[in-house]
């Protein structure tokens, strides 16, 4: 076999620009997942949910925008619209950095997004590295739940891993 010729290319939906898609972006995560990251991290705010999904008693839905909002002084859950991940990255980083920015930010993520730019300009320089910002892979393959159901049904498990980005204390 040889890969003389061979041309990679990424598939449309990892690289087209076309924002958040309700269909594939309405995903709760589980109850108990959450239940054990919020044992773990107190948060105070979701700033990506709907108010179906929200994890907190306080939310951003898109009505409030997330993105414009501040979340200084919170302890920010973040499950974004997968099809848009990168500006609530760039948001995260730039909150991280004001002075009076939150105590920390957890964003799930899926894992398997880390040949992409957004993942090789705002995560990799900085994973690990310090900066108060590291990130987890989770074991196995979280659970979410789609919009108007109650729990995750027969084969609703996404075909890949998650992660977390973590910015300040866990």
């Amino acid at each position: 076999m040889t890969l003389i010729g061979y041309r990679s290319e990424n598939h449309p939906q990892q690289v087209r620009r076309r924002g958040p898609n309700p269909e594939v972006d309405d995903r709760a995560t589980h109850p108990e997942d959450f239940r054990q990251l919020h044992q773990r991290f107190h948060f105070t705010i979701d700033v990506a949910a709907q108010p179906h999904n929200a994890k907190r008693p306080c939310f951003y839905s898109p009505v409030e925008d997330g993105l414009t909002q501040p979340w200084s002084g919170e302890r920010v859950w973040c499950n974004p619209p997968f099809s848009s991940i990168e500006p609530w990255v760039r948001k995260a980083w730039t909150e991280w950095d004001h002075a009076d920015g939150p105590s920390v930010i957890v964003m799930l993520l899926p894992a398997n997004r880390t040949e992409q730019r957004w993942w090789q300009e705002l995560v990799e320089p900085f994973r690990d590295k310090g900066h108060g910002f590291h990130v987890e892979f989770l074991p196995g393959r979280m659970r979410f739940i789609r919009a108007g159901s109650t729990d995750v049904g027969p084969n609703e498990r996404p075909p890949f891993g998650c992660c977390l980005l973590i910015w300040g204390d866990s």
